[in-house]
């Protein structure tokens, strides 16, 4: 505007803003460990309002039957070809290491406990449970971002009880049955490759391997399972409820399931593990 009133002809210039400053690692790495700590202190709250839940009536029986089909018949291939490789491998490797020190009779001890105690129970929970659990995460959030779960909470019916509880009860059903699985699939894969390819007879190679396991041996490794199947259930049902953004937030949501589910498993493993091998049976 001139200095007589008249209005300018030239539009007045933007102010001009800063730009924010930029986030440091080290405050990336703050606020990463805070929305971590949210996220364990949401999963454990939805924890415990499952299992109350869990007790309450109606019992869901057709939807745990539901999702036992839906995560188990499903996930039964991955499991078994995952047990089969992960003991033919095994073999091939502990074989040619002993063989060198002649020690080729104990190939059928070593793989009996590596599968027993830590290999079927471990590998079959990250590669199942993270399909089962990004399974949970994507429909959940599908029913999230589209106002399903809403719409279940206005018709007075409880979201944990309909959803959470059922897959939480199935993966605790299906983890150690997949994991018992896992263990015969695993030693026939095993037993196989040593009587093909380094002439072992499958007799001595059992008769061996059930020699060095007992059942503490068997309880180590199938009593991790439910455990893992309550971790898998949890991380995918918090994360899937917690979904917000639309299509793209199911996606951060499938996408931080199965990282959050293979580090909670190792983790887990490795305490537990301690704590199986501190009981004596």
């Amino acid at each position: 505007m001139f200095p007589d009133g008249r209005p300018s002809l030239t539009p007045p210039r933007p102010t001009m803003v800063a730009p924010p400053p930029p986030i440091t690692p080290w405050q990336r790495f703050i606020e990463n460990s805070k929305q971590s700590l949210d996220d364990l202190g949401g999963m454990a709250l939805l924890l415990r309002d499952a299992t109350v839940a869990t007790f309450a009536r109606p019992f869901e029986l057709k939807e745990i039957i539901y999702q036992l089909e839906s995560l188990g018949l499903k996930s039964v291939t991955i499991a078994l070809l995952t047990a089969l490789f992960v003991g033919m491998v095994m073999t091939v490797q502990f074989a040619f290491g002993l063989e060198r020190f002649g020690a080729t009779d104990y190939v059928g001890r070593v793989i009996g406990l590596s599968i027993t105690r830590e290999l079927a129970p471990a590998l079959t929970a990250l590669v199942v449970g993270s399909r089962i659990g990004s399974g949970m995460a994507a429909e959940l959030g599908s029913m999230a971002v589209t106002e399903q779960i809403d719409a279940i909470r206005a018709l007075g019916a409880d979201p944990i009880k309909k959803l959470v509880v059922p897959r939480l009860i199935a993966c605790l059903i299906l983890m150690p049955v997949l994991t018992i699985f896992a263990d015969v699939v695993g030693f026939c894969g095993a037993m196989g490759v040593a009587k093909l390819q380094f002439d072992t007879p499958m007799g001595f190679f059992f008769r061996t391997a059930l020699e060095s396991i007992n059942m503490q041996d068997f309880m180590s490794g199938v009593g991790k399972s439910p455990f893992f199947g309550v971790t898998i259930a949890v991380i995918g049902c918090y994360y899937g409820i917690q979904t917000r953004g639309g299509t793209e937030g199911v996606g951060r949501s499938t996408t931080r399931t199965v990282v959050a589910c293979a580090i909670a498993v190792l983790v887990a493993d490795f305490f537990l593990t301690k704590l199986f091998l501190s009981v004596k049976i």
